[in-house]
């Protein structure tokens, strides 16, 4: 990530330090400039390929294994509009299990309390689906249907969901991501350089990299 910061541009903002003068300024980095993907090669399929993050895998990890380079997983997390990375990558499993002690307070409500009911996959006698698995249904849900012989059957498809399975679920759902593929890294960066790049026509425009000034005007 320290590659990405390092490209981010830089301020001049009015110091607030203790002792400053009115005309003092500060350099700090523009944390408004974001960098994203083109919106062609954010579209396009065809520019990414799936990955499952493995065990306690960070970002930098990943980066690492794919790219070669653990500095590029800023990419990892831009190609898949990853904000916070605090709830949208996968948790340790020490850190999940403590998450969710607390959220339910003790184990038994963790392991044992029924979160939700599921359906399951009821099939005909030709193996034609006609009730999908994985619907949300109510514990005393009934599937009614005419069977070949012209005859009424009700089935319950409910099958019960704990707390701790609906969650690990869920973690297990962030494992899946997208990520660019390796030849088109340089495009990438490349695009970056513009995106962190100040246009000039401001009064507050300096240079490419550096602005000055004390309003919110800052981070365009």
């Amino acid at each position: 990530m320290s590659n990405y910061f390092r490209r981010l541009p830089d301020l001049e903002y009015v110091s607030r330090l203790k002792d400053s003068g009115l005309s003092d300024y500060i350099v700090v980095k523009n944390l408004f400039k974001k960098g994203i993907l083109r919106e062609d090669i954010y579209q396009n399929i065809a520019t990414f390929e799936k990955y499952k993050i493995i065990g306690d895998e960070r970002p930098d990890n990943v980066a690492n294994q794919i790219y070669d380079n653990s500095e590029l997983d800023w990419l990892v997390l831009v190609s898949n509009n990853i904000i916070n990375i605090q709830t949208e990558w996968p948790m340790k499993q020490n850190d999940l299990d403590e998450h969710l002690l607390l959220k339910y307070g003790t184990y038994e409500t963790l392991y044992s309390g029924i979160h939700h009911y599921e359906s399951k996959e009821i099939k005909d006698a030709n193996n034609v689906v006609l009730f999908p698995e994985g619907l949300w249904v109510d514990e005393n849900y009934e599937f009614i249907y005419t069977n070949p012989q012209g005859i009424l059957e009700k089935r319950r498809p409910g099958l019960p969901v704990t707390n701790y399975e609906y969650e690990t679920k869920l973690e297990d759902n962030k494992r899946n991501i997208n990520l660019l593929k390796p030849k088109y890294v340089n495009l990438v960066i490349d695009d970056l350089k513009g995106i962190m790049q100040y246009k000039k026509g401001s009064t507050q425009y300096m240079s490419e990299t550096l602005k000055r000034g004390d309003n919110a005007k800052l981070y365009s």
